[in-house]
């Protein structure tokens, strides 16, 4: 299946089944599950099993997912039950989600386990070891983020030993796959913004005349469309390098996060300055894109984190390697 037809299919089964009702009972705590189901169906869950090579299928799936602020842990999954095949272990069925540990740190200085509250199982990942606890065998710390999703914080983890990760799999680099995820789906929504955005200023009559037919609206929402197509393309190339085990594959990772982390706040920005105070109503729908975008930029390491990532790289490539390192495919 071409991409194309792949983000298409996925477009209008997240059209189908998200809608402001669900988004707003999401925020209440209740579950998606005709969403879920739906997905599930789809066999969206299982394009990272074989490995990172599906990493263009699961980046298309997520931009669509950004796109409808689909509310469910569906990177959180896709991730899980790639773990459970590089472990070599039966991934359970339903809802998973994960929480990064540096090894040597205590279970409580794991990081956040979004959805944790609602995941099946959870999917510990300390150094090149997997740890798989039932939600029987887990203790959280509620928490949300901005958006209203559940980011809980993992405070115990009762018998469930841990498992050897094959290959190359670490912590570090379920943070990257996760950045990047983040990345998609911030690319999605910016594009949603976009749209949002387009079609206020061509309805909003002021003085006589839409507002964006002004010169200032129309250099603003060129600007939100620059940033939006700017973080679509450094996806889009990072995903690939993924996808194909490039040597450059973690500049790119981090240059998408970087990317899409900084185009978000100003897409954010200019979105509501073009909406003016109906954006901020809970009856108008780009809130749900906005509050995603600044959450979802912190998560899996934020731009700075990212930069420092890349400017290691820079720094131990020295100058003698830095034309290599730029250019190398």
């Amino acid at each position: 299946m071409s991409d194309t037809i792949l983000y298409d299919s996925a477009m209008r089964l997240f059209g189908d089944h998200v809608s402001p009702r669900i988004l707003a009972a999401a925020e209440t705590g209740s579950w998606a599950g005709p969403l879920w189901d739906a997905v599930t169906e789809a066999g969206y869950l299982d394009v990272l099993v074989e490995g990172p090579g599906g990493m263009v299928e699961a980046t298309t799936i997520l931009r669509a997912a950004g796109h409808h602020a689909a509310p469910i842990p569906l990177p959180e999954t896709m991730l899980a039950r790639w773990l459970c095949a590089a472990a070599g272990v039966e991934a359970p069925a339903g809802s998973l989600t994960i929480a990064l540990l540096n090894p040597g740190d205590p279970i409580g200085r794991a990081g956040p386990a979004p959805w944790g509250r609602t995941a099946i199982a959870l999917a510990v990942v300390a150094g090149s070891t997997l740890c798989l606890a039932g939600r029987d065998q887990v203790r959280f710390e509620p928490g949300r983020n901005l958006a209203g999703e559940p980011r809980d914080r993992l405070l115990g983890i009762v018998s469930a030993p841990p498992v050897p990760l094959s290959g190359a799999v670490s912590a570090e680099t379920v943070r990257g796959i996760g950045a990047l995820m983040r990345s998609a789906q911030m690319a999605g929504a910016m594009e949603a913004a976009l749209e949002l955005s387009t079609r206020y200023a061509n309805d909003r009559v002021q003085f006589g005349r839409a507002i964006g037919k002004f010169q200032a609206i129309q250099q603003q929402m060129a600007l939100l469309a620059e940033e939006a197509a700017a973080a679509l393309v450094a996806v889009e190339s990072a995903a690939r390098s993924v996808a194909g085990a490039r040597p450059s594959a973690e500049l790119a990772v981090a240059a998408a996060k970087i990317r899409t982390g900084e185009a978000a706040g100003s897409v954010a920005e200019i979105a509501h300055q073009v909406h003016g105070a109906i954006g901020f109503t809970a009856e108008h729908s780009l809130h749900h894109l906005t509050r995603r975008l600044w959450s979802w930029r912190d998560e899996f390491g934020d731009e700075a984190y990212w930069a420092a990532a890349l400017g290691r790289r820079v720094a131990a490539a020295g100058p003698e390697g830095l034309w290599n390192l730029i250019t190398r495919p």
